[in-house]
Parts: C-alpha cells; structure tokens; sequence
C-alpha cells in the first residue's frame, strides 16, 4: 500500500529515505533511559495516520481499530494498570509530513510508545525515524520488500505475510483448478505502489510458470483517477484474468469503468481494494462485487482471541461491518501490549527482544517475526459473493467454495 500527496509525481523509496535521512539529521535522539512508570499515569502511545489526502480512507479505518482497542483495554484497567491514550496526528497522506510527525512525537511530546501508520512509503520513512531513535515500531499496513532490507531491529509488521507472498494463495487455487477451467490469459494493471507491485508482480511470474499468457501489464500513477483508457485496451484484449494492483479509489474507478464498457472478465482480483467491506461495494455497486478476488490478512468470522469482541464493538460504534484496515491496526495494538506487560515496563530494548523471540495471538492468528520485522505466516484469499465477503482459501480455512466464472451485475 502507498501513498502520494495529491498532484506530485511517485517517488522511489529511496529518494525517500533520503528526505528521512535529513531531516533526522537535525533531530535529537530519544534519551536512552527510560521515564519511570506510574500506576494511574496516561500511558501515551503516538500514531501519525492519513486522515486527508489521498489515503484519508483506510488512515480513518486505521483509526478506528486503535480507537477500539484503547477503549477495549482502558474497559479492563489499561496496560501495566496505566490507562492508554492515543496522540493520533494526521500526516496529510505525505511522506514529508509523517517523518515531521514522529520526530516531534518522539522529541517533543516524549511518548511513551510508537504504533505505526498507513501504507508502505509512508512507513518507511516513519520506522527510519522510529530506528534512529531506539523505538520499537509495530506497522498495521506496510509489506514492501523493501522496508525489510535495512537491517532494523526495531521494526516489526503486524500482518501475517509481506507483499510478494499475498498471491500465493490465489495461484495455489487456480494450481487447483482442472485445466479447462484455468484462465488462459491474463492482464496486470497496477498502482505505481510499493506494496501493489510485489503481489502483481509475483502473481504474473507464476502464473505465466504454469502457462496463463499475458496480454497486458502496464503500471499507473498513484494519482491516477481516470480508468477509461486501461479499461478500453483491457475490453479491447479480453483477457480471462485481470489482477489489478490497487490500494482502494484506482479499484473503484477500474470497475465503474469496465462496467461502462460492458466488460467483465471471467476472473477479477484486486490486491487492497475490495477488502475495504461496504465502503467498497458502495462505490463499485454490491451486484458489481460478485467474484472478486483478493487476499486478506484478517476474517470477521475467525475464533481468534478477541476478534468477535472487536466486531461487535466496530458494529456498535459504527453501524458497519469492519474492514480489514481497522482489524489489522487493532492487530497491531495487541501485538505492542502484549510485549509491554509481558516484559512490565515501555524499556524498548526489552519490548524488541521480547518480540524477536515470542509469538502474539492477535485477531489476525498467531504472529511472529525473523529478525528484520518480517512476519512468518500467510495471507487468507477472499472472494465477494453474493454482497459479503468468505474466505475461500486454503481450504481447511474457507468458510465456502470459491464461485468460478461468476457473473457480475454489469454484464
């Protein structure tokens, strides 16, 4: 996932880091001793979040899974018998402003604890600061291979996979398929996106390895809002697959737009897209939903440890059923307090060692990290059908069968 600030061109994670790099170089790093803790005392955690800008959709939903957790735990006495309260500041979906936001959450305001923000290129800049300041950084949304090449230690990703691994499950169900029932070609449209591109990516090396033709594969800008010309080439080659890589209003648009054509291939996956439950079929049309695919680290009907709690609680606050963005901040609340009273203080140091050596049970299942904050699982594959979401995969996670050669409402 990613996210540009309206109007300027995609940078590479590197330019990036090295806008990071500067501006670090002026901040002063967090003192190493640790404030002593006080039974009573806020315990204060910093989250800067698109909440504007291109990304203000799922940087809200991030919100309120932090915000369900804090009022969860607080509901229970807090953590170390300290009640949690959340210093959320909006980054405005840019990468310049989120490095801003750390640094004087760390500097300034001296929080007690980090939990991370939304998207890969936002977190990469954000966890350097987090790193260069000794602060255990748990990210909900951020798997670009990239973000685990750099050697921190204090970087931890709180889903059950990183982005290349996300097409596994889906190329695994079509290994399953009969052969005449397999798509025979294949389209890759995608998001300029550090987080899209690896899942594309390694889904069109596989599936090109078992003999799906590609058609079609072009990459867009992040601020792309008009489809018509990729839908037009798209109608125009037929492909019997299109995997799409996008984050959320390219995925809406894609649709309405091959809707307008009148096309729909015989298989439809989206990476982050359609996991964003009804804000999605709002934009898309519910009979616009039927078939699609994609991956998910989070299933609202899980017997996980606290998940039916959450969406109970989601449901209440919010009159709708959770998306995946929310669960997956709330994941990565449990993960970060799990470590904080197993080791009974905010000592970062300890909290890391204790997070490279344990397992977490979270609403997403068990997670746990190699030394570079990598995660060890796999992601879930989801399919809309008939206007609510199922797992479909692997199968002794489905909760029903996968729908092949559905039939959307615009065709």
């Amino acid at each position: 996932m990613t996210a540009h600030s309206p109007g300027q061109p995609a940078r590479t994670l590197a330019v990036i880091a090295s806008v990071a790099a500067l501006m670090l170089a002026a901040c002063g790093q967090r003192p190493s001793e640790i404030r002593a803790e006080e039974t009573g005392k806020p315990l204060v955690i910093g989250v800067s979040l698109p909440l504007t800008g291109d990304f203000a959709q799922p940087g809200s939903e991030a919100r309120r899974g932090y915000e369900i957790w804090r009022d969860m735990v607080n509901a229970k006495g807090g953590v170390l018998r300290r009640p949690v309260e959340l210093k959320i500041v909006d980054d405005a979906s840019n990468q310049d402003t989120v490095v801003a936001d750390y640094t004087k959450l760390i500097t300034q305001d001296r929080v007690d604890l980090l939990l991370g923000t939304f998207s890969s290129l936002l977190n990469y800049p954000a966890s350097a600061v987090a790193e260069k300041n000794r602060m255990v950084f748990v990210e909900p949304a951020g798997g670009a291979p990239d973000m685990f090449t750099r050697g921190f230690k204090y970087l931890f990703f709180a889903q059950p996979a990183t982005a290349p691994r996300q097409a596994d499950v889906f190329v695994n169900w079509i290994k399953s398929l009969p052969e005449g029932e397999r798509p025979g070609t294949a389209a890759y449209p995608s998001q300029d996106d550090p987080f899209a591109l690896p899942v594309i990516k390694s889904m069109r090396e596989q599936l090109e390895a078992l003999g799906v033709r590609t058609v079609y594969s072009e990459v867009y800008p992040a601020d792309t809002t008009n489809f018509q010309s990729v839908a037009g080439t798209l109608a125009s080659r037929k492909p019997d697959l299109v995997a799409q890589g996008a984050v959320f209003e390219d995925g809406v648009g894609m649709v309405r737009s091959l809707k307008q054509l009148g096309f729909s291939p015989k298989m439809l996956f989206q990476t982050s897209a359609p996991s964003n439950s009804s804000q999605y079929s709002d934009g898309v049309g519910v009979d616009s939903t039927e078939g699609v695919f994609y991956t998910v680290s989070w299933n609202e009907k899980a017997g996980t440890p606290l998940n039916a709690e959450f969406v109970a609680a989601y449901r209440k606050a919010h009159d709708a059923p959770p998306a995946e963005d929310a669960a997956d901040a709330f994941a990565a609340a449990q993960v970060l307090q799990a470590a904080v009273e197993a080791v009974g203080s905010v000592d970062q140091d300890k909290i890391k060692d204790w997070l490279h050596a344990n397992t977490v049970q979270t609403l997403l299942g068990p997670l746990s990290w190699k030394d570079n904050g990598e995660p060890e699982g796999s992601f879930l594959l989801a399919q809309w059908q008939g206007g609510k979401v199922e797992v479909v995969g692997p199968p002794e996670l489905a909760t029903t069968k996968t729908v092949v050669n559905p039939k959307p409402g615009w065709k």
